[in-house]
């Protein structure tokens, strides 16, 4: 779909602004507060819209009342009739919004917080289930409302093109619409299409490429599931289209008059990102694009500009701005509009910021039946939810006595008791629990040097200096010591004799019993103890026997 010369511009803008934070619905509270935040703008966007209308309104019924202009009074009809088709239209949709405030559960100021006042009520309407996604879904598509607010928005649209096409019609000479000393009427249908192609209230129905399908109606794919703080910026939306359709009619028929001007609100540099989170390697895209655009202003009154850069503006108000995205991590972009007004020569500036996240290509595999954390070390763990920064994710462990620490997508988990542990993800949207079985630190086992049993030479037999315990196949930073051991000598033709031994290195009579070792005899090292951290009291692990040779 053509995006149109008037103000309608910035109402497009704004809208895929609102589409852009869909995509990333229900990330978290700061998203939440963004869609408050864009909702907010629109209202104040519309009083000072409705502002300019007022003056230009008045200023159209000043040149009326002069009696050379009577003949210009159906201008006047035209204009009230207009104005009083969108305040009707308006006032529908702040009562659509009242419905589903309370449906989600307004309590009319009971709450005291003024980040959820909703602006557009003399009732200071709170909104508590911003969050609400039932309600929407419940009044705007179970129930019909998406359907008919489809269908009144496209009536209203109908009308006004109606209001103008019959003032223009009727009134074809008065208005100049004359060639060759006859009516014009291929002129005033000129005029009257472009009026109409530059509504700015509209449906777009490119929802139905949009959804791939999926979708059987405009309210299904605009309303469904959506929270309730997402809905209301959007029906907003469809206010300050009607508004701006309000003014394009206010501003086209005072032309008819002599009353052409151009009126300046707020400007401000409008982004329209296909990314927020760019995979390493790809490029960033967006639209960068003049809010509160008029086709009178030709491109060369417009100065946008990124990170210093100017850009080529074209015929709409609009420049394309591209970046090839290398390095990792969070990018920022210093956006500039400034505007020098054709009639005037004022200048207008504004500026802003948008930022977006350069990320890389990544996969996570796990193995559902080892996930296991031992109890006694550090146990790593890596956190990453595909295209939200990492600084966005939420991680959090229960049981086990567990305890996390770090960020930014590592993590170290010790535990204290066996049992079962959840790691909590939450970001992007996604909330998700993984479960872990706690295990303590597997069997050390006992060996003199490099061998656990077997035979022995005699020279290295006495070369040892007491049971070491190995920790086999285990990848952590964790060591295991012997509390103690029995050691048995059994000599040819003599009675064992044994050396009772207290830690891992060899007391005074353990030594003894080593050096007096000859070739034939037969070491038994028994009832070995070892201690691994995490353990509240010692373990028996395995027995040794050596063959002296």
């Amino acid at each position: 779909m053509s995006i149109p010369k008037e103000p309608r511009q910035l109402m497009i803008n704004l809208m895929y602004l609102v589409l852009t934070a869909l995509l990333a619905l229900n990330v978290s509270a700061e998203v939440m507060n963004a869609f408050k935040t864009i909702d907010d703008s629109l209202i104040k966007s519309n009083v000072t819209t409705n502002k300019a209308i007022d003056d230009q309104q008045n200023a159209l019924s000043e040149l009326l009342s002069d009696k050379s202009k009577e003949k210009f009074k159906p201008l006047g009809v035209a204009v009230s009739d207009i104005r009083a088709e969108i305040q009707a239209f308006n006032d529908e949709i702040a009562a659509l919004k009242d419905q589903l405030i309370d449906a989600a559960g307004n309590n009319n100021g009971s709450v005291d917080d003024e980040d959820y006042l909703y602006p557009d009520n003399p009732a200071k309407k709170i909104i508590i289930g911003k969050k609400n996604k039932d309600v929407t879904t419940r009044l705007l598509v179970n129930d019909g409302g998406g359907d008919k607010l489809e269908a009144r928005i496209a009536e209203v649209r109908q009308n006004i093109v109606d209001i103008y096409s019959k003032v223009i019609n009727e009134n074809k000479e008065t208005f100049g619409f004359i060639k060759g000393g006859k009516v014009d009427q291929a002129a005033a249908d000129a005029n009257i299409a472009s009026f109409a192609d530059n509504i700015s209230l509209d449906i777009d129905q490119n929802w139905k490429e949009q959804s791939d399908g999926k979708k059987n109606s405009w309210a299904d794919f605009r309303f469904r599931q959506m929270p309730l703080i997402s809905v209301l910026p959007l029906l907003t939306k469809f206010q300050t289209d009607a508004k701006n359709a309000e003014a394009l009619g206010v501003g086209k028929l005072s032309e008819l008059v002599g009353g052409k001007q151009i009126v300046f609100n707020q400007f401000f540099p409008v982004i329209n990102a296909k990314k927020a989170y760019v995979i390493k390697g790809g490029k960033f895209e967006a639209e960068v694009s003049l809010g509160a655009y008029s086709s009178d202003i030709p491109p060369a009154n417009i100065n946008l500009t990124v990170n210093g850069k100017r850009l080529p503006v074209g015929k709409d108000g609009k420049a394309v701005f591209t970046d090839a995205a290398s390095g990792l991590g969070t990018k920022t972009l210093n956006l500039s509009a400034t505007v020098t007004n054709p009639l005037t020569g004022e200048v207008s500036t504004s500026k802003s910021t948008f930022d977006y996240e350069v990320g890389e290509t990544s996969a996570t595999v796990s193995a559902d039946k080892m996930n296991v954390f031992y109890i006694g070390v550090d146990n790593p763990i890596s956190v990453s939810v595909a295209g939200v920064s990492s600084n966005a994710v939420k991680v959090n462990c229960s049981g086990g006595g567990c305890n996390l620490k770090g960020g930014k997508g590592k993590y170290t988990v010790t535990v204290n008791k066996p049992g079962d542990v959840k790691i909590d993800v939450a970001g992007g949207g996604l909330s998700k629990s993984v479960p872990f079985r706690v295990k303590r630190i597997p069997d050390p086992v006992a060996k003199l040097g490099k061998k656990a049993d077997g035979s022995m030479g005699n020279g290295e037999f006495k070369a040892q200096r007491g049971v070491i315990p190995w920790l086999e196949g285990f990848d952590f930073d964790a060591k295991c010591q012997i509390q103690g051991f029995n050691l048995v000598r059994v000599a040819k033709r003599q009675d064992p004799v044994s050396s009772n031994n207290s830690g891992g290195t060899y007391n005074e009579k353990t030594t003894r019993l080593v050096r007096a070792a000859k070739p034939g005899d037969t070491y038994y090292f028994e009832n070995v103890k070892a201690r691994c951290p995490g353990d509240q009291a010692g373990r028996k692990i395995n027995s040794m026997v050596f063959k002296i040779k």
